[in-house]
């Protein structure tokens, strides 16, 4: 009899084991996405390179980043989950090293655009949602949600530490921290990480990437989906996590201060994502995207009147409810996409976030421009603005869904 309860026992704790690894691979991986923000200034001063060609960079590194989602989604059904985190890992450690030994513009569109993007983009959202989706029935959304909130603690709680090494030492130091960090991560990853026993073999290829899309694309909920999720890239990574730091800079704020900032929204992140994905369980996922798009736009529309050389309370409950909102919107999109595509939702969410990298790239490419041209980001943020009040308005003619209930 102990016997048969020690056995019945080890399926319950594997999933959360399983989630613990990949969370640990998404925090790393995760941690590499803002410190390209902290680096706008540096490569300018140092290197001589304009603004808009370091934004280029970080285009080219959101756009592989989105494209890397559906593909690596369907290379989780071939390889594994275990050996794509993996190998995720070691690609953005490559990334890392090879940027501190630039001289050219070109370099940090290969290095950190395209060998970082890639890593980024195999353990970000599509990543969660995988797992999410093989481990788990009742808490999917939940889980979801937790591990999503993971990439916001690599992406913002490691940024006062960056931030640190840039200005007291140099931004080549910061990028050496994080290819240790990621080496150091493998083994742990490689440990914990693995597929379902019912996910092995033939049956867990899953269908070709291009061929979802082919078959989502012609869908109505798909292309508002991705339209949607492109507004959220645009107004997040794109606007917020790309141009926050240099635009508060312009405002007389250290850029310290700036990035204890975006930790503050990144703090206020996982339990905005937490708390979404258990609302997701529970509620219209579309009227919840409703109201995170419609309360980011005010946020947007705000910010230039907030931004000074010292922090205030109003910057700060700025901070928190954009915290709140940020990548609130991951669950009930990810739920959308199950509802409506059911077995192929992975690899559709990972198109739809491909689009999501778009809208972000583009963001973060105009943003300089505008930078370089009008000596503000003032027309941006209103602009960007506009865009979420759109979004709120487009993501209810998604079709209905029914609700989705938690299991006690």
């Amino acid at each position: 009899m102990d016997m048969e309860i020690t056995l019945v026992s080890r399926p319950s704790r594997r999933p959360w084991r399983v989630a613990s690894g990949a969370a640990l691979a998404i925090v790393v991986a995760g941690s590499f996405s803002t410190l390209a923000g902290l680096l706008v200034g540096p490569l300018h001063e140092d290197l001589g390179w304009s603004r808009s060609s370091v934004g280029l960079g970080s285009l080219v590194n959101m756009v592989v980043y989105g494209a890397t989602g559906p593909f690596a989604a369907a290379l989780m059904g071939r390889l594994g989950i275990r050996r794509v985190a993996t190998g995720a890992l070691l690609l953005v450690g490559a990334g890392a090293a090879l940027t501190t030994t630039m001289t050219s513009p070109w370099q940090f569109v290969l290095y950190w655009g395209v060998l970082v993007g890639l890593g980024t983009g195999a353990t970000a959202a599509t990543f969660a949602a995988t797992v999410g989706e093989r481990w788990f029935t009742a808490r999917r959304g939940l889980v979801t949600g937790m591990l999503t909130a993971a990439g916001v603690v690599g992406q913002f709680a490691f940024l006062p530490l960056l931030s640190w090494i840039v200005e007291s030492y140099e931004w080549r130091v910061a990028a050496s921290v994080l290819t240790g960090a990621a080496t150091l991560a493998l083994p742990a990853v490689w440990a914990s990480v693995r597929d379902p026993e019912a996910a092995a073999g033939p049956k867990a290829v899953e269908p070709l990437a291009l061929a979802v899309l082919g078959r989502a694309a012609r869908t109505a909920p798909f292309r508002l989906l991705a339209g949607t999720f492109a507004i959220c890239g645009a107004s997040t990574n794109g606007v917020l996590w790309t141009h926050f730091a240099p635009a508060a800079h312009d405002h007389g704020m250290p850029v310290t201060v700036a990035a204890s900032l975006l930790s503050v929204i990144g703090l206020c992140n996982v339990a905005g994502t937490v708390g979404s994905g258990w609302a997701t369980d529970r509620f219209d996922a579309r009227r919840l995207l409703t109201a995170y798009y419609a309360l980011r736009a005010l946020c947007l529309f705000a910010l230039p009147l907030l931004l000074a050389a010292t922090v205030d309370v109003p910057l700060l409950a700025f901070a928190v409810l954009f915290g709140l909102l940020d990548v609130a919107t991951v669950p009930p999109t990810v739920a959308l996409c199950r509802a409506h595509f059911g077995a192929d939702a992975p690899v559709v969410f990972g198109w739809v976030s491909t689009a999501h990298q778009v809208g972000a790239g583009a963001v973060a490419f105009a943003g300089g421009l505008a930078r370089d041209a009008f000596g503000s980001y003032d027309v941006m943020w209103a602009g960007v603005g506009v865009l979420c009040v759109a979004a709120s308005l487009v993501v209810l003619v998604v079709r209905g869904v029914p609700e989705c209930r938690t299991a006690v």
